[in-house]
């Protein structure tokens, strides 16, 4: 630990959430603790699962070394509460719900010639329309998710509101985030590298935009326009929720160029993290269990091949789940990448000198990527600029 080499994976969240009732049968859930070694090879181990959040005598610590049917349904269980913390957290909550937030602010406060406008509306393309599929499809009353996961149903809204609590300004930032989690240093973590990347990148063009419109911080000041705008997420998007550290207002020029970066980054490049490989990890169902029919096993040695797949999901079950991550990562056939559509609104020349600069840097990261890709066992592409779409469109 003092090497700074032990991780822990908390799925606090899924404690007490009530389980979703499929196919007339009763699923279950885990809130489990998962601690992860760095080993000196570089690789990310789990070396120990406890799965639920109180020890006891019927919660025992799964190991390793323990048999083989134990320590694989121990790890099932883990990567079956991460398909409900990434879903509906990561995925829903800190994407497109977060999207949408930012675009009907947008839309109500911000005129079409605002340079703020100017600079997000094409980060918004698709969003509110995929958000209402959303709701019909996946989170209604008869939604995939709410009929076909241990965490849909009731459940559902019980989760969705730990994971609001959550939410803070700072873990939607990066560069914060990453140091906060003590994830500066991980090898091979191409997600950090590629996102900070990419988030330096999308800072430096908001910055060079903003710096052409607003010359002072009294012109951010006076904006009352762009006042409105923020003051509409924070009482809207973030609840007026103060320990959020979201901001009701701007004073400098700085804040409201870090805030644009955070929009930005979360409706591009976020996003992308999140949703491009949910089928190559996701597809295979025990890898990603969209619910489990099982209790989560209280004592070591009991568990055989019977036991785990008795545990795993319906087939109908298991189909909706991998149906909706293939759909989700499909790329769409009018796919639009990261830096595309500016052009659309913009008409003066040192905005348009800047975009074109802005296309240009994510072409040669673009490059530098695939040749990094190259020399990898297992190719990280998901934050290619070329594979980044320019907002929440699927």
């Amino acid at each position: 630990m003092s090497n700074r080499n032990i991780f822990l994976v908390d799925y606090k969240h899924l404690h007490g959430v009530t389980a979703n009732v499929i196919n007339g049968k009763q699923h279950f859930l885990a809130a489990p603790l998962c601690l992860l070694y760095m080993t000196p090879e570089d690789k990310l181990m789990p070396i120990a699962i406890q799965l639920k959040q109180e020890p006891g005598e019927d919660n025992p610590i799964f190991l390793p070394t323990d048999s083989e049917y134990d320590w694989l349904l121990a790890k099932i269980f883990v990567r079956s509460a991460d398909f409900a913390e990434h879903e509906l957290n990561f995925h829903l909550l800190r994407t497109h719900l977060l999207a949408e937030v930012f675009a009907v602010s947008t839309l109500r406060n911000l005129p079409m010639v605002h340079p703020v406008y100017k600079l997000l509306i094409s980060h918004f393309r698709y969003t509110l329309q995929i958000n209402t599929l959303a709701r019909q499809a996946l989170i209604s009353e008869n939604g995939v998710i709410t009929e076909n996961a241990s965490v849909g149903g009731p459940g559902m809204m019980e989760f969705l509101k730990k994971a609001v609590a959550s939410l803070t300004y700072s873990s939607l930032c990066m560069p914060e985030d990453i140091t906060a989690r003590g994830l500066e240093s991980i090898p091979n973590f191409f997600f950090r590298e590629d996102g900070l990347r990419l988030w330096d990148i999308v800072h430096r063009f908001v910055q060079d935009m903003i710096g052409h419109y607003y010359t002072c911080d009294s012109d951010v000041q006076k904006d009352c326009e762009l006042q409105n705008w923020i003051k509409d997420i924070f009482f809207h998007g973030f609840l007026a929720e103060t320990s959020t550290g979201i901001p009701q207002s701007f004073s400098l020029v700085t804040e409201l160029v870090k805030f644009l970066t955070m929009v930005i980054f979360t409706v591009t490049v976020k996003h992308a993290a999140v949703n491009n490989g949910q089928f190559d990890f996701g597809g295979w169902m025990p890898n990603f269990a969209i619910a489990l029919q099982q209790p989560p096993p209280t004592t070591k040695g009991q568990c055989t091949e019977s036991t785990m797949l008795k545990t795993f999901p319906d087939i109908n079950t298991t189909v909706h789940g991998m149906a909706a991550v293939y759909l989700l990562s499909s790329q769409s056939t009018d796919f639009v990448a990261l830096g595309n559509g500016y052009q659309d609104h913009f008409s003066e020349k040192t905005p348009l000198k800047l975009i074109h600069e802005f296309k240009n840097v994510l072409k040669e990261y673009n490059f530098e990527i695939q040749g990094r890709n190259v020399s990898l066992p297992l190719s990280y592409t998901y934050l290619n600029p070329n594979n980044v779409e320019n907002s929440v469109a699927l």
